[in-house]
C-alpha cells in the first residue's frame, strides 16, 4: 500500500500558556508600546533585551520589529550608505538582499559551497574587485561556515561581519552560539523561526557605539536610557542629533509571547535535531541524493532539512515535487525559473543586479528544502523520508 503523510508543513506548536497569560495581562492593561510603562515597571521588552542578551552572552540587545528591521538596522548602524558595496551569501532568502537594497546600498553576492556556506576564495576575490568593507554573512538554512577561520579572512580583509542568524538562533559553531563571532548579528522571530511573534527580531552586538547607533535608528525618541541591555546614557550624546529615526521596535505584546519561548530555545534544538537526524537516516543510502556535509564543531538547528540532486533535469524535478506533494510532503526547490513563494534564487532578483555564478547555479539548480515544523514526530520524519526515498528510486531511472 502507498504511504500518505497527512501532517501539515505550516503548522507550528502554539504558544506557551505562560506567554498566553502575559499577552492577555499586555492587553488588559492597554501598554503596548515599548516606552508606554506604569510606575515602577519593566516592560515586557525591557526584559526580553536582557533575556536574550544574557542567552548569547553579549552585552547589547535591541528587539526589533522584524528580522529584515534588525539586519538594515545593523547596516546602517556599522556606516553602509547610499552605493556601500555590501558582500552577501548567493544562497539565501530575499529579505537579505532586499535590507541591503532598501538603504540603497548594493549587494554582492559570493559563490556557495556544497556545504551550503559562503566560498571562502571568492570571499576574497569579491572583497578585493569590489572593495568592500562590511560582510552581512548569512547563516541560510542553519548551514554555518568554521566561525573561526571566516572571522579569521575577515580580519585579514578589513571586514567588518554582520551575521544574519534568523536560521540559527539556538544553534552553536567553533563553541560559541551563533551570533558571537561577528561585529554585529541579526535574528528573527517571524512564525517559521525558532521562537515565534509572527513579526519580530533582535539585534545583538558587543560594541557600544553600534548599540547606540542601532538604539537610536530604532526610534527611542531619546527615550534610551529606558533601554536595560544598552550602553550608558553618555554613549548617546555624541549620536543622538545625528542618527535619524526610522523606527523599527518591537512592541510588548510580542515580546511578552517570546518570553516564555526563548526558556523553551534548548529543548526546542534538541528536538529539530532529532526529526533532522530521523529524516538524513532515512535518506542517507539512496545513491541519488546528496545529502549536505555537517561540520562536526557546529551545532545545527534542524528547523528545516536540504538536500541536492545534482544534474537532475528541471522537469524531473518538478516531476519529483509534484509526486511528493500528492503523498502529503511538501518540498520546495530552488531552482525554479521564478521566484515561488518564499524559495528564490539571487537571479531572481534583478533589482540587485549579479553577474552569474556558475558554482552557485549547479547546487541551486538540484536543490531541495522542506520544513520540519515540531508538531511533527521522529515517526513523521521516517515517514516522511520513506516517501521521498521512493519517489526520488522511481524517477531516477527515467530518462531525461
Amino acid at each position: 500500500m502507498t504511504e500518505i503523510f497527512t501532517g501539515n508543513f505550516t503548522q507550528q506548536e502554539p504558544i506557551p500558556q505562560a506567554g498566553i497569560r502575559a499577552a492577555n495581562a499586555v492587553m488588559e492593561h492597554g501598554r503596548l508600546h515599548r516606552y508606554n510603562v506604569g510606575p515602577g515597571e519593566i516592560s515586557e521588552t525591557v526584559a526580553l533585551e536582557e533575556e536574550f542578551a544574557a542567552f548569547l552572552g553579549a552585552k547589547y540587545c535591541l528587539a526589533t520589529s522584524s528580522g529584515g528591521a534588525a539586519i538594515a538596522t545593523a547596516l546602517r548602524a556599522t556606516g553602509v550608505t547610499a552605493g556601500t558595496p555590501v558582500l552577501t551569501n548567493a544562497f539565501t532568502l530575499a529579505p537579505v538582499p532586499g535590507a541591503i537594497a532598501a538603504i540603497s546600498a548594493k549587494p554582492v553576492f559570493v559563490e556557495t559551497t556544497a556545504a551550503l556556506t559562503m566560498d571562502a576564495e571568492d570571499l576574497a576575490a569579491k572583497a578585493a574587485a569590489s572593495g568592500a568593507k562590511h560582510l552581512l554573512l548569512s547563516h541560510m538554512r542553519g548551514h554555518q561556515p568554521n566561525m573561526e577561520q571566516t572571522m579569521a579572512l575577515a580580519e585579514a580583509l578589513g571586514l567588518t561581519v554582520i551575521e544574519d542568524c534568523a536560521h540559527t538562533m539556538g544553534g552553536m559553531s567553533c563553541g560559541l552560539p551563533s551570533g558571537r563571532h561577528g561585529h554585529v548579528a541579526a535574528f528573527s522571530t517571524q512564525t517559521y523561526k525558532h521562537i515565534n511573534s509572527g513579526e519580530g527580531g533582535f539585534l545583538t552586538t558587543d560594541d557600544a557605539e553600534i548599540a547606540a547607533r542601532s538604539i537610536l535608528l530604532s526610534g527611542s525618541y531619546m527615550l534610551y536610557e529606558r533601554h536595560a541591555a544598552a550602553p550608558p546614557a553618555e554613549v548617546f550624546e555624541a549620536l543622538r542629533d545625528v542618527t535619524p529615526n526610522v523606527s523599527g521596535r518591537m512592541d510588548n505584546l510580542r515580546a511578552a509571547v517570546l518570553r516564555p519561548q526563548l526558556r523553551e530555545l534548548p529543548d526546542r534544538v534538541r528536538r529539530w535535531a532529532v526529526l533532522h537526524d530521523a529524516v538524513e537516516d532515512g535518506l542517507k543510502d539512496n545513491p541519488d541524493i546528496t545529502l549536505i556535509p555537517r561540520d562536526p564543531s557546529l551545532v545545527r538547528v534542524g528547523s528545516s532539512f536540504q538536500m541536492c540532486l545534482f544534474d537532475w533535469p528541471p522537469e524531473r524535478i518538478e516531476r519529483l515535487v509534484s509526486g511528493c506533494l500528492a503523498r502529503g510532503v511538501e518540498l520546495k526547490w530552488f531552482g525554479a525559473p521564478r521566484a515561488q513563494g518564499y524559495t528564490s534564487r539571487y537571479s531572481h532578483w534583478r533589482y540587485a543586479g549579479s553577474a552569474r555564478l556558475s558554482a552557485t547555479d549547479r547546487i541551486l539548480d538540484g536543490l531541495i528544502d522542506m520544513r520540519l515544523p515540531l508538531t511533527f514526530d521522529e515517526a513523521d520524519a521516517r515517514l516522511i523520508a520513506r516517501i521521498i526515498s521512493e519517489e526520488v528510486k522511481k524517477l531516477a531511472s527515467v530518462p531525461a
